[in-house]
């Protein structure tokens, strides 16, 4: 969905998420999101005290997970609860990243993911998931609604707040994804991996994680329909009417996040519901932040991920099964019996916590980058700068070579005295076109970096 340019850059910035988040999380984070209560107030608890797992002490292999006696996940071994779980909190500051390309140096964006994961992934976790407040006070996300996505989300918002306005050259050309293709493959991975999220978080093999399958299904296929048709029909000043395969992926991911906090709770035709609702209002709110907010959200992180979270946590109290279903004797035919259910209460609860969700990661990220530029760490005022951040000059690398170069941008002439054989004359341009990639900027008159 990005330029060719900074395509490295997004796929390191994930990478190293998947090593730097996850030796954090086995070391303390765990025990901030999952270990017992560490910081309360009132009977309401805020955070897990790091030492209940501390590089995984006391996580058993063989049996169960464990706090203070109780049993916290039953039916499969503690170190599985805790690798899946890690996954959860690996993808998150990946999915930040897609908002601010090109705006942040490598450093300084592992530094920050660092610090995010402390200050709003785990309290958020464990708010949620791990018997904290608003699990004291009756909320659900079936998996990470909250957690996750408005996380992300959010957060992003309040990252491009902190941010400003992207830096633009005196006559900017209008970027399109270099590779629907690889959108669309992406796109079908996750599809196929967030079967594994929805449906594993049922924590069992059964009913409950059969219906979050079957939802994980549905409400993205009807949401992904919906933007099409949005695309195709809906007339307003900046849409051009036609179906779209980007739009279509878009509202793909639009349902799965929708989908996500609910999809253990309601039933298949809510989950048509949800998934149609939810990329009619993504959809204009992706419009508006693309055309009017001049956010310059580069990958619609605030539009899909963040909103679609906010909406799917409110859909739990609107659309799960009807208070039957939590009696003695519920019908055969709910989804998760029990547990929520749809009524005005739980439909208040889910709102605060959606909000407050929302307005903390929001706030945090933006603290968190305000307190980094006050430091002189990170902040990219001009447009060169920015460039800068892109792969060949972050990296030194290149997502395609080729041997002729795209764009505005033109080699630069060999002499017509040179005699040198065909191998030689390809080095030395090879080289002309680096040195006037690293000197000539100024005058703008960069080459196009991808035929290095």
């Amino acid at each position: 969905m990005i330029n060719e340019r900074s395509a490295i850059q997004l796929i390191f910035q994930s990478m190293i998420s998947l090593g730097l988040i996850f030796v954090l999380w086995c070391a303390v984070v765990f025990s901030l999101t999952f270990g017992t209560p560490w910081v309360s107030f009132g009977g309401q608890h805020f955070l897990g005290d790091p030492r209940t797992y501390w590089m995984l002490d006391d996580v058993a292999i063989y049996q169960p997970l464990q706090r203070a006696g109780a049993v916290v996940a039953p039916g499969f071994p503690g170190m599985l609860f805790m690798g899946y779980q890690a996954m959860f909190a690996v993808i998150t500051p990946a999915l930040i990243s897609g908002a601010f390309v090109d705006r942040m140096r490598f450093g300084t964006y592992c530094i920050f993911i660092t610090v995010w994961l402390f200050v709003v992934y785990a309290p958020l976790g464990y708010w949620n998931w791990g018997g904290g407040w608003m699990f004291q006070m009756g909320a659900w996300d079936f998996a990470g609604g909250m957690v996750v996505h408005e996380s992300a989300g959010f957060s992003a918002l309040g990252a491009l707040l902190a941010l400003g306005p992207r830096k633009r050259p005196p006559n900017p050309r209008t970027i399109s994804p270099h590779s629907v293709p690889l959108v669309v493959t992406g796109t079908a991975m996750l599809w196929f991996g967030w079967f594994g999220f929805n449906g594993g978080s049922a924590l069992a093999i059964g009913g409950l994680a059969t219906i979050a399958f079957v939802n994980t299904q549905i409400a993205p296929a009807c949401a992904m329909i919906t933007w099409v048709l949005l695309d195709w029909f809906m007339k307003l000043k900046y849409t051009g009417r036609k179906p779209t395969l980007l739009g279509a992926c878009s509202g793909a991911v639009c349902g799965l996040v929708v989908i996500t906090p609910c999809a253990g709770f309601v039933q298949p035709h809510m989950a048509m519901v949800a998934g149609v609702s939810g990329a009619l209002i993504c959809w204009s709110c992706t419009y508006m932040n693309v055309w009017y907010s001049g956010l310059d959200d580069a990958c619609d992180t605030v539009s899909i991920h963040g909103l679609g979270g906010f909406l799917g946590t409110i859909y739990v109290g609107i659309m799960s099964d009807p208070p039957e279903c939590a009696s003695d004797s519920p019908p055969r035919w709910c989804a998760n019996p029990h547990t929520c259910t749809r009524t005005w209460d739980q439909v208040r609860i889910q709102t605060i916590c959606a909000f407050v969700s929302a307005g903390y990661a929001v706030t945090a990220t933006y603290i968190i980058l305000k307190l980094f530029f006050a430091c002189g760490i990170g902040k990219l005022t001009r447009h060169d700068e920015q460039v800068d951040c892109q792969d060949w000059q972050e990296f030194g690398e290149v997502a395609y070579r080729r041997t002729e170069p795209e764009g505005p941008y033109e080699y630069v002439p060999m002499a017509a005295s040179d005699t040198e054989s065909d191998t030689e004359n390809t080095d030395k341009r090879s080289l002309s076109v680096a040195m006037v990639e690293k000197d000539a900027f100024a005058g703008h008159a960069r080459p196009n970096a991808s035929v290095l």
